[in-house]
């Protein structure tokens, strides 16, 4: 979804050089969704389930901040994300096309969630670090029925340690 130039150079979690870079911004391979306050950030490779797991998540309440590509920008000790704006309120959905949903303009980021790897059973804690400032992170096969779910209980529940 990202135009075809910016795409080509989009990596996971790495500065991209004369896309959106500068001292406090980075552009990320990544789809994003504010839920309860909190902006969500989906990381994996294509294929990995990042836009059908929004679509989920918004299903259940959450708003698109961004699908496919994701502006982020330190602000102080926090983390924003925001929609390149070419790609503004459009959500690619498979089997639909792409498609024009509400939007947050932009989303104080709260946990970021690795996806297309296998999960392990009892994780240790993880973050995932950008712009010197670091967010908690989960691993999820996205395809699971309990995906949102468990997003929704990584940002409000407790971990056991």
């Amino acid at each position: 979804m990202l135009p075809e130039s910016a795409a080509d150079r989009v990596r996971d979690g790495d500065r991209v050089a004369g896309v959106a870079e500068g001292p406090a911004r980075v552009l990320l391979h990544a789809s994003c969704v504010e839920l309860w306050d909190a902006g969500v950030v989906l990381l994996g490779p294509s294929g990995s389930g990042k836009s059908d797991l929004a679509v989920r998540l918004i299903d259940d309440g959450a708003r698109l901040v961004s699908d496919d590509g994701l502006l982020v920008e330190r602000r102080g000790d926090s983390l924003f994300g925001s929609a390149p704006e070419a790609i503004a309120g459009l959500l690619e959905v498979r089997g639909l096309g792409i498609m024009r949903v509400d939007q947050r303009p932009s989303s104080r980021l709260g946990l970021a969630v690795t996806l297309g790897v296998q999960p392990s059973r009892l994780p240790e804690p993880a973050t995932f670090e950008l712009l010197g400032i670091a967010l908690p992170r989960i691993e999820l096969d996205a395809r699971t029925p309990s995906a949102c779910a468990k997003i929704r209980l990584a940002l409000v529940a407790k971990r056991i340690e």
